[in-house]
């Protein structure tokens, strides 16, 4: 009944902070759910012991009684990740899938070295001493693009699909590398008896990532044939219902992904399961997963927004967290640049224009913050500190990179087609003046 209480009180403030974005506030609906949370929650903090003083209680108990990482990397990802994945056109990611893979795998790890070393020998600059095992740990937890945010955030700006396809395949994928190396560094910095060897992580690599799509080809498959067997759109629905519920229990009993395994479902139902059913059936269900996606997005960002409410001190970390958003858009930048021109560079053609794109477009989101929520209390009190500056990231990352990539793709590309155009003229003047 308590659970069935919070979740109630949970729906019915997600909708009433809907209601006052779209009639007032007319932000994107989940960033605009997120800000007004956080409104509320520094409302809370600032008048909550002489105002609020009963409301100020109970939502911090009730926010307290939610495991923020069990719900999101448990269950709530499953359902976004599987419902993201159901609308893209597969040919889509195909056309950029060497792309896709570098920048889901080699920047991924590229980023949270350069991020680690970035902030080991920054932080101490403003008086703050970080490990640098921590420092790495952050890197790892924040390397990964938000697969949620960017879905979620790419649906309002007009990016052009080239670089878009890019952004959300790599969104997409890079959870099973960043998992994979957060659990690995997890264990350096918490288990002084885990010694890492190249076999190791493979092993850890190829179980989680691997085992993830070999699983989500085979869930993926077999509700593609049931689907095709029976053109019922009620089935159709319990049957990606159970893949995404069934699913996460077989991932979680086998050690493997269930990210990836959402994803590649997702995907495979999408773009095989759907097509060979009625054009009605394909409709509810699009539908039913458009509004779940809905739903989903509307609670998380409702729990990242009052997730303020249970950081401690987080005024303290302002400037070390303005120097983790630096530090972060260097780190994303390298990871991005260099493999574009190295790597890349014989198979893909990346102007500026598009590579700036790309790199504010990584927006991190609440996987980081269920990921440093996951690290177990130390004595040095490096939890709270990463908890932080992970959190004001975040919050910069949502709501500056979110509201402006638009912005940034149609002036970054602009710009380069005028500057590829003065080019041309003055070689045309050059050609004259020669003749």
């Amino acid at each position: 009944m308590e659970l069935y209480y919070a979740f109630s009180v949970i729906i019915v403030l997600a909708a009433l902070f809907s209601y006052v974005n779209v009639r007032y506030v007319k932000l994107p609906m989940t960033i605009g759910i997120m800000v007004i949370a956080m409104m509320v929650s520094v409302g809370i903090r600032l008048f909550g012991e002489t105002i609020f003083t009963g409301l100020s209680h109970k939502l911090e108990t009730l926010l307290e009684g939610f495991n923020f990482t069990e719900i999101l990397m448990s269950a709530m990802l499953n359902f976004l990740l599987f419902a993201g994945a159901l609308h893209i056109n597969i040919s889509d990611l195909k056309e950029y899938k060497l792309p896709i893979f570098t920048y889901a795998t080699v920047s991924v790890v590229l980023s949270a070295f350069f991020i680690s070393a970035l902030l080991f020998y920054i932080a101490p600059l403003v008086g703050i001493h970080i490990p640098y095992i921590y420092c790495l740990l952050f890197g790892a937890l924040i390397s990964p693009t938000d697969p949620i945010v960017v879905l979620g955030v790419l649906k309002q700006a007009n990016v052009p699909k080239r670089i878009e396809a890019k952004i959300t395949g790599e969104s997409l994928f890079n959870d099973g590398v960043a998992v994979v190396m957060f659990a690995v560094v997890l264990k350096l910095a918490t288990d002084t008896s885990f010694e890492p060897s190249f076999n190791t992580i493979t092993k850890l690599f190829l179980i989680e990532a691997g085992g993830g799509v070999f699983l989500g080809v085979l869930l993926g498959w077999v509700a593609s044939e049931m689907m095709k067997k029976v053109d019922d759109y009620h089935v159709s629905v319990l049957v990606t219902l159970a893949v995404v519920m069934g699913g996460f229990l077989i991932a979680k009993d086998s050690h493997v992904s269930s990210p990836l395994a959402m994803v590649i479902a997702g995907l495979f139902i999408g773009n095989v399961g759907k097509k060979a059913n009625s054009e009605e059936n394909r409709d509810y269900l699009s539908k039913f997963w458009a509004i779940v996606d809905e739903i989903m997005n509307a609670i998380l960002f409702l729990f990242i927004g009052f997730e303020m409410l249970l950081i401690d001190n987080l005024n303290e970390q302002l400037l070390l967290g303005g120097i983790a958003i630096i530090v972060c858009l260097l780190g994303r930048a390298l990871a991005i640049y260099i493999p574009a021109k190295t790597i890349l560079r014989k198979v893909s053609t990346y102007s500026q224009g598009s590579l700036i794109t790309m790199v504010w477009g990584g927006v991190r989101g609440g996987v980081s913050i269920a990921l440093v929520l996951s690290i177990p209390q130390d004595h040095g009190g490096f939890k709270e500190t990463l908890l932080q500056i992970t959190y004001i990231v975040v919050l910069f990352s949502i709501l500056v990179q979110g509201l402006t990539i638009g912005k940034v793709a149609k002036g970054a590309l602009h710009r380069e087609e005028v500057m590829v155009r003065l080019k041309r003229i003055k070689m045309i003047q050059n050609r004259r003046e020669k003749e």
